[in-house]
């Protein structure tokens, strides 16, 4: 079964059960089983000493992140129960006077976190979920803007862990600086472009269709909100604005700090050396060590001045985890998944490699082709990252170093981040979910139509930059139709809105 089409049978079972019993946790399980008994030859026995024998192997593998995730889990526990973000809330609730203001400020800061998606979906989520809920903003809603402003984001920052992760997917002896190729990606990523530019007209028109449009409108008509009942933490303190934004503030500085730390520093002030630095660091190792930093920052922040107790501050250890306990289940399950495809098991790579290879090269029609195979990988394995390391260093094998590589490579990045967009196991799916406290498949299903409708529009942009071999004139030709395909689907909103 390895290298076959089999190997593509697990993950589109999973993702087929969640949307259809929107059960997320049984329909992982029965997609990793499927795959584990596809490897074991039907043996129900050895498929499942396969399951835990990866699940293992793949929280070993991935446990920085997991305590990251602990860890911020804690510090978002901690400035809730200092009162730092009913303070915020109550400060952005008199700066902040419309629910159009509160979608551009979600967005915004969306934008401004651009160091990690993890810590963008968390930490935006719960600043902002006090100023979106007072102007009956839907949870679905919040968790769509959280979404398009995490990976997005993250994919056109130069300093992010997505910029260290694209490099690092570069083979050793393809001789090219894989942060330069890095940044010339950046105005020919279409999704992500066009996914920012297009979530902003869709919050100053203030409008939604298709079904997040028909989800507003049931959730708004019920007068409930939509949230998965979470929110448990009990306030404590009497924390102030700054108490929220210098915490935020500080780990931001502290991830990037530590970034540039575990990839062996900075020696000279130079662009070479600071990209050497992000092309060589330990993203999840940085993680880590920038949240303890903001953790023991918090503790000396609080506890001195009276904002929480010492057994205050302790409390929310628990708090803290017992809130990640859900994302990090999924987590763990879609890694699993991800495993059971893997090169060592069925071999999702292999068979696409096969599918895509030198020989099979179309010439002009190959961005568009890698756009749409980047993304249907993406959907299927919950992962970009994973995307990224299979299918960058074929580019690299077809084209070498030369102007179609970088919009290939761009096509790839961008279909990469849109199948995570839309895929039910994508750890950053899951996250926005967790962060805006909303149901995972409400989250989903609201938010595949529009980052769908944005893919067609760049598959047409990477026709164009194939064909032209210009990169700019499929940028212009995508942002053209994006302005057309929003103006129209903006108009016939308002005319729904008004029967």
């Amino acid at each position: 079964m390895s290298a076959t089409i089999f190997a593509v049978l697990p993950p589109i079972i999973a993702i087929a059960l969640a949307l259809i019993t929107k059960e997320v946790y049984s329909s992982l399980l029965i997609g990793i089983f499927a795959g584990a008994l596809l490897f074991c030859g039907g043996n129900p026995l050895h498929a499942t000493e396969t399951t835990f024998s990866i699940m293992g192997s793949k929280i070993s593998d991935n446990i920085g992140i997991l305590i990251f995730l602990v860890m911020l889990g804690i510090l978002v526990s901690l400035v809730t129960k200092s009162g730092a973000s009913r303070a915020y809330g109550e400060w952005a609730s008199h700066v902040i006077k419309s629910r159009r203001g509160s979608l551009l400020a979600t967005s915004f800061l969306g934008m401004f976190i651009f160091v990690d998606d993890y810590f963008n979906c968390l930490t935006v989520g719960t600043v902002m979920r006090p100023v979106t809920d007072k102007y009956k903003v839907t949870r679905a809603k919040l968790a769509y803007i959280i979404d398009a402003t995490a990976a997005p984001v993250c994919i056109i920052a130069p300093i992010s862990s997505w910029a260290a992760a694209v490099t690092s997917s570069l083979p050793e002896d393809a001789g090219i600086n894989g942060f330069t190729l890095f940044l010339s990606t950046i105005p020919f990523n279409l999704y992500a472009l066009l996914t920012l530019a297009f979530i902003l007209w869709l919050m100053i028109a203030d409008v939604d269709f298709m079904a997040m449009g028909k989800y507003n409108k049931k959730i708004l008509e019920s007068g409930k909100i939509d949230s998965t009942g979470e929110e448990s933490t009990v306030i404590c303190g009497s924390g102030s604005v700054k108490d929220l934004i210098i915490p935020i503030l500080f780990l931001i500085v502290a991830c990037i700090s530590a970034m540039i730390y575990s990839g062996g520093g900075i020696h000279e002030l130079s662009f070479e050396a600071i990209s050497n630095a992000f092309a060589n660091c330990s993203s999840s190792d940085a993680l880590v060590l920038g949240s303890f930093a903001a953790l023991v920052f918090t503790f000396l922040m609080y506890v001195p001045r009276g904002i929480l107790t010492f057994s205050q501050f302790c409390e929310s250890f628990t708090a803290g985890f017992k809130a990640m306990v859900p994302a990090i289940f999924i987590l763990t399950l879609a890694w699993t998944l991800s495993g059971i495809c893997s090169d060592d098991y069925l071999n999702l790579r292999g068979f696409v490699a096969g599918f895509v290879n030198p020989e099979s090269a179309i010439g002009l029609f190959m961005p568009a082709l890698f756009f749409l195979i980047a993304l249907g990988l993406a959907f299927a394995t919950g992962t970009s990252w994973g995307t990224f390391s299979i299918l960058i260093p074929i580019a690299v094998s077809i084209f070498g170093a030369n102007e179609m590589l970088t919009i290939t490579v761009a096509a790839c990045l961008a279909g990469a981040v849109c199948g995570d967009h839309i895929s039910p196991i994508s750890d950053t799916t899951i996250l926005a979910s967790a962060g805006a406290q909303c149901h995972h498949i409400d989250h989903v299903s609201t938010q595949i139509p529009y980052a769908l409708s944005i893919a067609a529009i760049s598959f047409v942009g990477y026709l164009v930059a194939g064909l032209s071999q210009n990169g700019w004139a499929g940028l212009a030709v995508g942002a053209v139709l994006m302005v057309i395909y929003a103006t129209v689907m903006t108009r016939m909103a308002k005319k729904e809105a008004q029967k």
